[in-house]
């Protein structure tokens, strides 16, 4: 150990991040000496930090926009072992991910990972039954222990009852199995929530713009707030690079030479209403190039996803019409009554931090992990999955124990519950009484519980002698008003975006895009936050911009002319630069 245990006490040490914690987090990343500064907010950076702290270690982390502001909010949002992998003998990998997607369901964050069932059709009588039966018997077995339920074989007609949209000439049978989905960004949010609970300072919209050095060795980093243009240093012994598909760019931000190359591999998905699909489980489609998942999302469907090459803006991806057009054309095949572009609700894009290799074919990179020190003071992580983040993290953290002042402990995150674990299942047996106490609908409190586990009564206490709370936000029914306080006093939400994109998932769960529901939650952002008519005007022509340009974008034939439209959009945070140099 290093001997310095993590503070407690502070106003952040609950996890909540509020502006005051905000303030102070700023104050202390100039004041103390960290043994670990993490760079990046996603899911492998705040793992990362989860890891550090709870090893006893002083933890800084630091992001240049929002939490799960990348990849880690636009994924297909589902802890899958990944069984297109075993086609590939990526054995160990296969039994990696579900070990952690055992571990996510069980006891490190029941309260936002969900067992989702999938239909897999069979196209092909003889073969391909016992073909994909020996396939989904080690997926069944690999994991361990086991939370959700084995596959099920189905005749056809089996098959049709569970999903009535197929076409009945798109299957001769077909495989039930389960894997497990959440919130991506709600989860990463957690995580990084309970780094700061056990005493990590996390603080986004807080750029690196550089680099500390004595001699060869990287002792921290200078980092601007890019709310306020305030710049200053943070030392520590060692930083950790978690910045996925911008881990090459910091790389020569710092002037180290990497010992791995990232390629980013666009990801597409669209969200459609769920009466559009007459189904009872999710469907798992094989395509020419890899697969094509219908996943079952609150009263959406989620459908995705493609996997091509990314060359242009890594923060602002583009969904193109050549991408929902793939989409929609490979499940069109399959269903008896076909998807439009007028029934689609939301479009969202994302990156894959691909380790490059020797294929030009994105979909058959590794997603093995890699860890790298290019420089004593510098560990840098990339590759993997979302699935894995926690063995990253871990990973990331043993390599940077050679910069650090002593021994330190072995990794405890595999039995750490995420906060809002802890009695969850308690509460989830005493929705119909909470319900009635709080005057809400048993349904609107397990939303609530499913998005925020035991933290519920913090939820709703922001409501205590203000009702008005309690009710729906205009435009966007599925959440309470109580959210997006919260949003802002406990979670960090410092722009309407940050809400209506992470916070809640608005901008892609109704067909307007969250516009209905800007200006209503830019006012009650604006109570917390202090801003003032101008700020709320802004912030709301700001998010409608952006809007507006990814729908353009979404209608242009490729990647460069959808670039274009969508980078002319004005960043929220106009002070975050470029981290090339």
């Amino acid at each position: 150990m290093t001997g310095k245990s993590a503070p407690t006490g502070l106003s952040g040490s609950d996890g909540r991040l509020s502006p005051d914690a905000r303030r102070e987090y700023w104050n202390r990343l100039g004041a103390e000496h960290f043994d670990v500064v993490v760079i990046g907010g996603g899911v492998v950076g705040a793992g990362s930090a989860l890891d550090a702290v709870t090893r006893g270690l002083r933890v800084a982390l630091v992001e240049a926009r929002d939490l799960a502001a990348g990849t880690s909010s636009r994924s297909s949002k589902l802890f899958h072992g990944g069984l297109r992998y075993l086609e590939q003998f990526e054995f160990g990998l296969v039994r990696e991910a579900l070990h952690e997607r055992e571990l996510m369901l069980t006891r490190i964050a029941p309260h936002l990972v969900k067992p989702v069932s999938f239909l897999y059709p069979l196209k092909h009588r003889l073969w391909e039954r016992p073909y994909t039966a020996a396939g989904l018997l080690l997926y069944d077995t690999m994991g361990g222990a086991r939370s959700v339920p084995g596959q099920k074989h189905l005749t056809r007609a089996g098959a049709l009852r569970l999903f009535p949209a197929l076409r009945h000439d798109a299957l001769v049978g077909g495989i039930r199995y389960y894997d497990a989905q959440a919130d991506d960004a709600r989860h990463t949010l957690t995580v990084a929530r309970t780094a700061a609970h056990y005493g990590a300072v996390v603080r986004t919209s807080t750029q690196v713009v550089g680099f500390l050095r004595e001699a060869d060795r990287i002792t921290g980093v200078r980092v601007r707030d890019v709310e306020t243009g305030d710049e200053q240093d943070v030392t520590c012994d060692v930083v950790v690079n978690c910045t996925g598909v911008w881990t090459d760019e910091m790389q020569r931000l710092a002037g180290t030479r990497g010992r791995f190359r990232v390629r980013s591999s666009k990801g597409v998905h669209i969200v459609v209403p769920r009466d559009r699909i007459a189904a009872e489980s999710g469907l798992i489609l094989r395509t020419e190039k890899s697969v094509l998942f219908v996943i079952p999302w609150r009263n959406h469907w989620i459908i995705g996803t493609t996997d091509t090459d990314w060359n242009f803006d890594l923060a602002h991806p583009a969904a193109t019409r050549s991408d929902i057009d793939y989409i929609l054309e490979h499940v069109n095949s399959v269903l008896m009554t076909p998807l439009t572009h007028d029934d689609i609700e939301g479009v969202y894009a994302g990156l894959r931090p691909l380790l490059a290799g020797e294929s030009e074919q994105s979909s058959k990179l590794s997603r093995e992990h890699a860890v790298a020190r290019p420089a004593p003071g510098m560990v840098a992580i990339a590759g993997g999955k979302y699935t894995t983040y926690r063995v990253m993290a871990a990973d990331a953290i043993n390599a940077a124990a050679v910069d650090l002042r002593g021994r330190i402990a072995p990794s405890i995150t595999d039995k750490v519950p995420l906060i809002g674990a802890d009695g969850y299942h308690a509460l989830v047996n005493q929705v119909e009484r909470l319900a009635d106490e709080h005057g809400l609908h048993p349904h609107r409190l397990r939303h609530l519980l499913d998005r925020y586990g035991s933290l519920v009564h913090e939820v709703l206490a922001l409501a205590d002698g203000r009702r008005e709370l309690l009710e729906p936000i205009p435009g966007a029914a599925d959440y309470l008003r109580v959210e997006v306080v919260y949003g802002v006093t406990h979670e960090g939400a410092l722009h309407l975006t940050d809400l209506l994109t992470r916070r809640t998932r608005i901008s892609i769960e109704y067909p307007d895009r969250g516009i209905v529901a800007a200006e209503p939650v830019a006012r009650l952002m604006a109570e917390s936050l202090g801003w003032d008519e101008k700020t709320v005007a802004r912030e709301v022509e700001l998010y409608a911009e952006r809007v507006e340009a990814e729908r353009q974008s979404q209608t242009k034939p490729d990647d460069q002319a959808a670039d274009q439209i969508r980078s002319a959009a004005p960043e929220v945070r106009p002070l975050v630069s470029d981290p090339v140099i």
